[in-house]
């Protein structure tokens, strides 16, 4: 039975030749294509795909976030991570929220491939480079500091960072994510208390550095 996949990533040209070259393999086929996080975590729910290849650096909800909504609403579905970024901050994000494998977009095909084969079989997957930056991390020990401020946010605090970092508005936000504007004015408090910020300037910059948008 082939392997169904969802690709997720904001570049259409990239996701049509994803698709491409996916479709040339005998055992995996592709159900549907996201543009965004939160498309992805949608599908994920309803099409309950084997495998979500996902892009990190998404608008409106980014791949780390949407990696962990899939986990809690469709358990059993593996996420990959393809992305051009090699930093300890994307790689930990993707891999703390649950994804079973981590790839970079320079990569070849048959990295792909066998990234697929590799977590349809129940093992995770990383290239050569992602895994050298995650031994190094062990054997510095860097995952076992103090947790980061990110850790302390809810997922929709987290959403509404995001969100906000994008320039979107507060009554575009509330639209967005079907909340009253006051709800949205409330995380927005609620993130400045934690995080120790001022402005919407400050909150945009902590959430670029953290890796929450590439804005």
């Amino acid at each position: 039975m082939a392997t169904r996949v969802i690709l997720a990533d904001d570049h259409g040209i990239v996701r049509a030749g994803l698709r491409s070259l996916i479709e040339d393999l005998p055992d995996a086929e592709v159900l549907a294509e996201a543009e965004n996080g939160r498309t992805a975590v949608e599908l994920a729910r309803t099409l309950r795909p084997d495998v979500v290849v996902m892009d990190i650096a998404m608008s409106d909800l980014n791949g780390i976030e949407a990696t962990r909504q899939i986990m809690e609403e469709a358990p059993g579905v593996k996420v990959i991570g393809l992305s051009m970024h090699s930093d300890r901050r994307f790689v930990e994000g993707m891999l703390g929220a649950g994804a079973s494998g981590y790839l970079l977009k320079d990569a070849a095909f048959e990295d792909l491939a066998d990234a697929i084969r590799t977590v349809m079989a129940g093992r995770v997957y990383l290239c050569a480079e992602i895994a050298g930056i995650v031994v190094e991390g062990f054997v510095k020990g860097g995952g076992g500091g103090a947790p980061s401020p990110l850790d302390m946010l809810t997922r929709r605090e987290r959403e509404v960072l995001q969100l906000l970092a994008e320039g979107k508005r507060t009554k575009q936000i509330a639209s967005e994510l079907g909340v009253s504007v006051k709800t949205v004015e409330s995380h927005r408090s609620r993130l400045m208390n934690k995080l120790g910020t001022h402005s919407v300037a400050e909150l945009t910059k902590y959430a670029i550095r953290e890796g929450l948008t590439s804005l």
